[in-house]
């Protein structure tokens, strides 16, 4: 190791070519055997490292903070960042960075697949038609619900939000309306031809919700027993904001009782493990957190954090800080 050269760490493995843009500055440990390593292993690398690229599933809180003094920023590779505790890493004087836009596009489009795969009942079809039930037509085998010209509601209207909208109003002619804790401009609802509604209008009239709202401890379970009650009982739930948003065990349970046609799912409270309810419902679309899984933007998020590491660690110049406040 070069005692001059900032020394990092790369949590998980990632693209050769991302390592290699990192050893043109840092001297760098990479996990490329990708091993999920446990906290106080995570901890013992970590030490007398300036900087952590990190993929979501890290948690840096206190504890880790006071462990590691000479840390000075965890660049995330993701939009999300509930892995950090940004005010202790604020506290300790550690930047935090994520990669917002570069997944917007990707992450809609895979909202929208969940949508129309869940109203359609495509996983459905595909199990009943490989487990040979199919021997017939009939008039209502595998009835699902229109995604054109009805009603999509978005809880959250952020950059994949607007992009949600964008899909639905101008691809599929759907009404669509949202909730957000602040309504957008006049021009950038207009610019999607979406509505502002209150969150209780937001639930009764969709005919399809899409969840894009981050999750903090304000946003846990915004999606629960009593909310999914006021939704039709043949509309749609698609998630791919983050685990715990939605209170999984409910959500089986309206999806088992038939109070809710379908869901589309990409991600979970507790992942990777999914909760054994929804596994037991047929009329889920399960997917493993893929929402950004393209190898285009699965690399610009990489070469994001990259660029944050580089530009703080070498300049004091990060790209998408989240705590700017630590720089002075």
């Amino acid at each position: 190791m070069n005692p001059a050269r900032p020394h990092v760490l790369v949590s998980r493995a990632i693209f050769p070519e991302v390592i290699d843009r990192l050893a043109q500055h840092f001297d760098v440990e990479a996990n490329q055997a990708d091993e999920l390593w446990p906290r106080d292993e995570f901890i013992r690398r970590l030490k007398g490292k300036a900087g952590v690229f990190t993929t979501g599933g890290e948690r840096i809180d206190a504890d880790v903070l006071k462990a590691c003094p000479g840390l000075k920023i965890c660049a995330n590779m993701a939009v999300g960042y509930n892995n950090f505790d940004v005010p202790a890493m604020t506290a300790a004087g550690v930047l935090a960075t994520n990669a917002p836009g570069v997944l917007t596009e990707t992450t809609a489009d895979m909202g929208f697949a969940l949508l129309m795969a869940a109203a359609r009942r495509v996983t459905e079809s595909e199990h009943f038609l490989r487990a040979g039930k199919w021997d017939r037509w009939a008039y209502d085998m595998m009835i699902g619900q229109d995604v054109f010209g009805s009603t999509l509601g978005i809880l959250g209207m952020g950059r994949i939000g607007q992009a949600v909208a964008r899909r639905g109003a101008l691809g599929f002619g759907m009404n669509v309306i949202y909730h957000n804790r602040s309504r957008l401009p006049e021009a950038e609802e207009a610019a999607v031809k979406a509505r502002y509604v209150g969150k209780e209008e937001l639930l009764k009239t969709a005919d399809h919700l899409v969840l894009v709202v981050p999750y903090s401890a304000e946003s846990h379970h915004s999606i629960g027993a009593a909310e999914l009650a006021l939704m039709k009982p043949t509309a749609t739930l698609v998630n791919i904001a983050r685990g715990g948003i939605v209170d999984d065990v409910a959500l089986a349970k309206a999806l088992r009782e038939g109070r809710l046609a379908a869901a589309g799912l990409d991600v979970f409270e507790g992942e990777p493990r999914v909760h054994p309810d929804l596994l037991a419902c047929s009329n889920v679309v399960l997917t493993p957190h893929i929402g950004s899984a393209t190898a285009p933007t699965r690399k610009a998020m990489a070469n994001l954090a990259v660029d944050n590491l580089i530009g703080y660690l070498t300049g004091g110049k990060p790209v998408t800080p989240l705590n700017p406040e630590v720089m002075g």
